[in-house]
């Protein structure tokens, strides 16, 4: 067999070397001393400068650091090493790239304070404190009555110093906003419009997107905006008369959005054809199943003959071969003691110290003595043999070093190597920790001089690293150690296989494991080292240390004196053949024995059977698993191709990280990447490995540079590797972490950037390239008919899912107010029959009673109120009048004025004084809308109404007539009016739904009143009862609450505006405790509000005599899914105060009902079941474990309310569904609202809302279709009538639903699973635009964390939903609106962001 010819470089390249390690010489000096000694070697190129020839090469900084330690600058980054260096590499990346033609791309938004990178002397770990929780449930709950659009007066404007000319969020160019819009003229310089295009091209030639249509992810999404817009721009508060040129594009995006261009152009990126067809799919008809990966057809397939195992040479025959390392040690230490072991040189290479055979020996049994028979504890020995010692010496102290390792083996002690340590928080520090517990390693040996530089503690002791145990630190400095006695000799035993050493490897993923080497594998190393390189005794070996790797030396010449083979990497290790790549294998007795304390993995690495194609063993020797990749190559040499820990396997082929850091680095010939720092790895996302590179960049690098690059590394990896990167992250220069010897911590990096913690400043993230394993988008199968599905049902044994509420004409309740027809003649009556009972009582913030209101109060009240009205007004019988009040007694005193007077009445909520711009066009909005003749509210609120402030945001000559009923004459109404039917109109309920709708529904007396009713039964509602509301007072069971039951029930209700909790976040639940309240209402802002505003003063509250141990029901009115987390937060959390487990509940009602469902305090508890989510996109329900993979918990909304009727009916097909099916919910009782007034811009959707009737089955009753997703489902509890309980599940509404892939999300578990992706991420919403998701979401931490959330956000909503996230927005806390009852306002917010009213910390065009 022939073998590679060992050369052995002059001593002077290695010093050069050495200088450029430690940063003593510049790369261009290195290179030019390099050139030099090579002269020799290489032929010169004629004409060429060898200093130049390595011009495209790696780039090095020539700046050193200044304030780092001695220790620190022995760990100094150098340039990377050989191995990423080749011209040719170079000349192909550059030549791939030349191909490559340059288009248009939208560049990532960000503000200035995210463009400043720190420098490397002042970088530091950034500030991860966030605000207070007080702070953010204020900041929370400020936006049920301001906006979030306003500008933030301490917040820079956006910065663009990239593309000099353009737009803040450097786009570009202007495009329109609907597909296939033309590019308007770019107003940029042709660089600036090149390197904010490059991109583009990669992704027309990056074809791995797993469909060849555009991302299908809104399908039918531009039809829906079509009708949609007009009512987001009215709500939004845009007045009839206004200027909306604006808002004239095709779909409704502002011309000017910035935003809105970017977004057409990522789409217009997506749209280019991708290059693998659509590959086959299982398709269950129940659940979405990833693809199946199949076999790349392009992959090469290895075509050569099976290799032979290599036999290396036998060790040849030495007569006075020392039996062992420490006999070779004694022998010439005392043969030959002045003879020079070992010198230490400086960097400039002079010897500095020279340590002599006589001087190792001599000290290492004074240190095997003191270790063996000076360190006691409690006055028995610390150590005895077979322990395990760490030994703790920087790299530039090879004698100490070598004196504790010889000291160790002669007391029979086990010597450690580890680093030094310095920092508690060193990268891998934590893993060594538990490697040195594992090993059972007690004590330390260390220098003096590296003691004194370890971290201390205030006790001056060395500190206890993160996950290290307990040591003791011992300094094997002269004046420590005791002189050994005469009588004491060490035994120096033949080499056995016993173990002489333990060297630790770091695993890819991070974990570190101790491999064992036992002292006849070291002197068997030594043989083989001495043999192959023809030592004999006086020569000199220059060996330049680069840190304790004791690999290096086992395996250096280990093809010289073994048996090596080639072996497949997964699975049973077959021999590969001659053209195939494995992972190499070697047989010798110099190898490392096992990993320490783990059998397991042990028997798979050092006990490998190579066996061949047939399966039959190639040796009865075992082989070790080196870890290595490579081949065998013509005349038998053993090729290193890479290492088994940079393997990468995406799609079924595999990479090699070094490989692609190979390719990164010979991109740019500008240096961009600092000092060559690169890292390679892959994440598992989706089932698949995903490529992350991350890049240190320059400190000078503009963000035009860092964009440049970015695209062209894109461009080379999927050219020379076809593949795509996954992710591509650009950190501050010297801030990844690094191991001991200054490269780049791998694993370490892996691990901050799965955690969020890596803080980069530039981010790319290229999903919809990489991921090509989604499910099939669904394909909606035919229509079933209604009767085929009742058929089906029955067959199935399944009924049809309907329930309903107690029957109200057989409850008896002794109930006077039922002879009323008209809420009118209830307070006539009650003023009458009990003129002093009190009616209403209305908090302050300090808690303290600011009005009240009694029968014969309120009844005056609302006359002097009518005469008001009809005489200063001039106002007829069905004339609208628009009630502008905060929350308080004067709102319904002035309701029950107007039904006096025959008007009907609208509420309102004023505009906000410091927010007039946004709040007071919705106010002008209503006015107009519901055609009010009138408006009454406070002197103070009409001064705002007419102010000049006023008259910049709507006209206010416009305003009809306003009375202000501050001070109204005590004037006696001639005749109360009487409506001629219970079916006449009693008031409008105008309301903004979550998607952005306004809409009036018309309430009649007689549903007014049957919904009195329905709520009196069901909470049994006495006159001598209180209640405690927390709510808003201007729509949907809040304004029934408030305005309407205790007038017919005659309680007392405690009203408690939400407002207040603002400035004291205790008021609502120390008003229940104080009045003993039984029943309480609240909406999901207050209960959140709470939560977060109290969560630490339950102690404080229970010293202030807070007691919830009265309260029986406390109900969260919503017209949503119940939010179970909160829920339950909030009940764990005060049930400390008394607060029953089982007393919160939620409610449910919605336009068409105001309250369908509602706990009450008779029935059973709210039950809950838990669903596959995946079964829910798919419309269907499928009840699961709880804690099963997918599981999503559903609580039943409340008990259906006495007279109501629920059933579920098909979206499509309007025919009635089975039992547990989901559909929409549709209702029929005596209180639905009879129909719309208006609904603003979409009057013919909703025609049949409340007109509703089933295809199939019961074709005669009529209802109202409430819009909302649910389910019924028959419980094994029982009724209050004896009956099984029917439980209503709401699942979502069907508006705010997202139609991607074919299938059905719903917002609210998209924005859940991203809210757990990251600590800091304090709110979510979700929106989709022109075929993109768009993921919004709130910051509160450092905004250096704010690009951490791009990777996050998109993992997760990859990995639980299977969707790819087109766009990341990080605002700050508070950005997302909410409505009064809590709920998000996604379509407020779309409209903002397209706007580019944000003001976002980074947006992410994910490609």
């Amino acid at each position: 067999m022939n073998h590679p010819l060992m050369v052995l470089l002059p001593s002077a390249f290695v010093l050069v070397e050495l200088e450029i390690s430690l940063g003593d010489i510049t790369q261009k000096g290195y290179e030019k001393k390099r050139a030099k000694l090579l002269a020799r070697y290489i032929p010169l190129i004629q004409g060429v400068d060898p200093c130049l020839q390595a011009e495209n090469r790696v780039p090095g900084s020539s700046q050193a650091t200044t304030a780092l330690s001695k220790q620190q600058k022995s760990r100094s980054t150098n340039s990377r090493d050989e191995r990423f260096r080749s011209d040719v590499h170079t000349e192909a990346v550059q030549a791939a790239l030349a191909k490559y033609k340059e288009r248009r791309m939208p560049m990532p938004s960000k503000r200035r304070s995210v463009l400043v990178h720190s420098s490397v002397e002042t970088y530091t770990p950034p500030d991860t404190s966030s605000a207070s929780e007080d702070e953010g449930s204020l900041r929370r709950q400020g936006r049920i009555t301001s906006t979030p659009f306003q500008s933030h007066s301490n917040v820079e404007p956006w910065l663009n110093r990239v593309i000099q000319g353009s737009s803040t969020s450097s786009s570009a160019s202007s495009t329109s906003s609907h597909p296939g819009g033309k590019p308007a003229a770019a107003s940029n310089t042709a660089t600036a419009t090149a390197a904010a295009t490059v991109l583009a091209d990669l992704m027309a030639h990056t074809q791995l997107d797993n469909h060849s249509a555009p991302p299908d992810v809104t399908t039918g999404l531009v039809e829906h905006l079509h009708h949609e817009r007009p009512q987001v721009a009215s709500v939004r508060g845009v007045p009839r008369g206004y200027n909306s040129s604006v808002l004239e594009t095709a779909d409704g995006v502002p011309v000017n959005s910035r935003v809105s261009s970017k977004i057409q152009q990522l789409l217009n990126t997506l749209k280019r054809p991708k290059r693998p067809p659509l590959k086959e799919f299982f398709v269950d008809d129940f659940e979405e199943l990833l693809e199946v990966q199949q076999p790349d057809p392009n992959q090469p397939k290895p075509e050569g003959n099976q290799i032979n195992v290599l036999k290396g040479e036998p060790l040849g025959v030495v007569t006075n071969w020392p039996p062992s390392l420490l006999a070779a040690l004694q022998r010439w230490g005392i043969t030959q003691p002045k003879a020079p072991c070992l010198t230490a040189l400086d960097t400039t290479g002079k010897a500095i110290y020279t340590l002599t055979y006589g001087k190792l020996w001599s000290r290492s049994l004074k240190l095997a003595y003191t270790l063996l028979n000076k360190l006691t504890t409690k006055n028995e020995p610390l150590l005895k043999p077979g322990d395990r010692v760490a030994l703790v010496f920087p790299n530039s102290d090879p004698v100490m070093f070598m004196v504790a390792f010889y000291g160790c083996l002669l007391a029979e002690l086990i010597p450690v190597p580890i680093e030094v340590p310095l920092t508690r928080k060193d990268a891998g520090s934590q893993q060594i920790g538990f490697l040195l517990g594992s090993c059972g390693v007690t004590l330390a040996l260390t220098t003096d001089a590296c003691q004194k530089g370890l971290p201390k503690a205030q006790t001056g002791e060395v500190v206890t690293f993160k996950g290290w145990p307990r040591l003791i630190w011992f300094v094997i400095d002269g004046k420590h150690l005791a002189k050994p006695t005469k009588d004491w000799h060490p035994q120096v035993r033949d080499a056995s296989a016993e173990i002489a050493y333990i060297e630790y490897k770091t695993s890819k993923e991070g974990s570190t494991v101790g491999i064992t080497i036992s002292h006849a594998s070291m002197l068997a190393h030594c043989h083989a080292l001495t043999q192959a390189c023809g030592y004999s005794e006086g020569k000199s070996l220059l060996v330049l240390f680069k840190g304790l790797d004791f690999s290096i030396f086992i395996n250096l010449l280990v093809s010289a004196v073994a048996n090596v083979c080639v072996v497949k990497v997964d699975g049973t290790p077959y021999l590969c053949k001659a053209d195939e790549v494995g992972e190499i294998c070697v047989n010798s007795s110099a190898t490392g024995m096992a990993y320490f304390g783990l059998l397991g993995i042990t028997k798979n690495v050092f006990e490998a059977i190579p066996v061949t194609a047939a399966g039959v063993p190639v040796s009865d020797q075992p082989f070790t698993r080196t870890g290595l990749l490579g081949f065998v190559g013509p005349d038998y040499l053993v090729f290193v191709v890479g290492k088994l820990d940079g393997l990468m396997t995406v799609s079924g082929r595999r990479h090699n990280a070094d490989d692609v850091v190979a390719t990164a680095l010979a991109v740019e010939p500008m240096k961009f990447v600092y000092r060559g720092r690169i890292a390679v790895f892959s994440v598992t996302v989706l089932h698949d490995d995903r490529i992350v590179l991350v890049a240190e960049q320059r400190p000078d690098a503009s963000e035009e540079d860092s964009f440049q690059w970015m695209s062209r590394v894109l461009q080379a990896i999927d050219s020379i590797h076809q593949v795509g990167v996954y992710c591509l992250a650009l950190v501050p220069a010297n801030t990844l972490p690094k191991t001991p010897l200054g490269g780049i911590h791998i694993s370490e990096t892996k691990q901050r950037f799965l955690e969020g913690a890596l803080h980069p400043c530039n981010v790319l993230m290229c999903p919809h390239t990489c991921v090509t394993n989604l499910p099939k988008p669904r394909q909606k199968q035919p229509d079933v008919g209604p009767a085929s599905m009742i058929v089906g049902n029955l067959v199935a044994g399944k009924r049809i899912a309907q329930a309903s509420g107690r029957d109200v004409a057989q409850l008896e309740d002794n109930d006077q107010a039922r002879k009323f027809l008209y809420l009118a003649d209830v307070l006539q009556w009650r003023a009458q029959t009990t003129p002093d009972h009190p009616l209403f009582l209305l908090l302050n913030s300090k808690g303290t009673v600011a009005s009240t209101a009694s029968c014969i109060q309120l009844h005056k009240r609302a006359e002097r109120v009518a005469v008001a009205l009809m005489e200063k007004g001039r106002l007829n019988v069905g004339d609208h009048v628009a009630l502008v009040y905060p929350p308080g007694v004067d709102l319904i005193a002035t309701f029950y004025g107007c039904l006096y007077a025959g008007c009907i009445p609208i509420t309102v909520r004023p505009p906000h004084p410091q927010n007039l711009a946004t709040t007071l066009p919705t106010v002008k909005m209503i006015v107009e809308v519901s055609k009010s003749a009138c408006i009454l509210t406070t002197q103070a609120i009409m001064k705002l109404l007419k102010s000049k402030e006023a008259a910049t945001a709507v006209d206010i000559k416009t305003w009809p007539t306003i009375l202000d009923t501050d001070d109204m004459p005590k004037k006696k109404l001639a005749s109360i009016f009487r409506p001629a039917s219970p079916d006449m109109l009693a008031y409008l309920d105008f309301s903004v739904s979550t998607t952005g709708i306004l809409a009036g529904v018309k309430m009649s007396h007689a549903a007014t009143s049957a919904l009195c009713r329905s709520i009196k039964l069901q909470c049994e509602l006495y006159p001598s009862r209180q209640i405690a509301i927390c709510l808003d007072p201007y729509c949907g069971l809040g304004f029934a609450l408030w305005c309407l039951c205790s007038v017919y029930s005659g309680h007392q209700s405690i009203l408690v505006p939400p407002l207040e909790l603002e400035s004291n976040v205790s008021l609502w639940l120390s008003a229940v405790s104080q009045y003993k309240v039984r029943v309480t209402f609240c909406s999901y802002s207050v209960m959140e509000m709470c939560t977060k505003g109290l969560g630490t003063q339950t102690d404080i509250l229970r010293v202030k005599g807070v007691n919830l141990s009265c309260v029986r029901t406390c109900m969260v009115v919503a017209e949503e899914r119940p939010r179970i987390t909160l829920t339950q937060s909030f009940s764990k959390l005060f049930k400390d105060l008394g607060l029953s487990a089982r007393a919160v509940s939620t409610t449910f009602g919605c336009r068409v009902n105001v309250a369908i469902c509602l706990q009450g305090t008779a029935g059973p508890d709210p039950t809950t079941v838990y669903v596959d989510m995946r079964a829910l996109r798919h419309d269907r329900v499928r009840l699961v474990e709880r804690g099963s993979p997918h599981s999503l918990p559903l609580m039943e909304s409340g008990k259906i309310l006495p007279g109501v009727k629920v059933i579920i009916a098909h979206t499509e097909t309007k025919g009635p569904l089975g039992d547990s099916h989901l559909g929409e919910i549709w209702v029929s009782s005596p209180h639905n609202s009879t129909g719309y007034y208006t609904v603003y811009g979409e009057e013919a959707l909703h025609a049949d809302h409340f007109t509703a009737r089933l295809s199939f089955g019961d074709t005669q009753t009529i209802w109202a279709r409430t819009g909302y997703l649910g389910f019924l489902r028959r419980t094994e509890l029982t009724d209050a009538s004896g009956e099984r309980h029917d439980a209503l599940y709401v699942v979502g509404s069907l508006d705010e639903t997202l139609e991607l892939r074919g299938m059905r999300y719903h917002p609210i578990d998209i924005e859940t699973s991203v809210i757990r992706a990251h600590k800091s991420i304090a709110e979510c919403a979700v929106f989709t635009w022109t075929n993109l998701l768009v993921v919004v979401v709130e910051l509160e931490g450092s905004e250096q964390e704010a690009l951490d959330l791009v990777a996050l956000v998109t993992n997760v909503v990859l990995e639980e939903h299977y969707l790819i996230v087109g766009v990341v927005v990080i605002v700050d806390p508070g950005v997302i609106p909410i409505n009064s009852r809590g709920e998000k306002q996604r379509m407020h917010l779309r409209d903002g962001f397209l706007a580019d009213q944000l003001d976002p910390i980074y947006v992410a065009y994910n490609m």
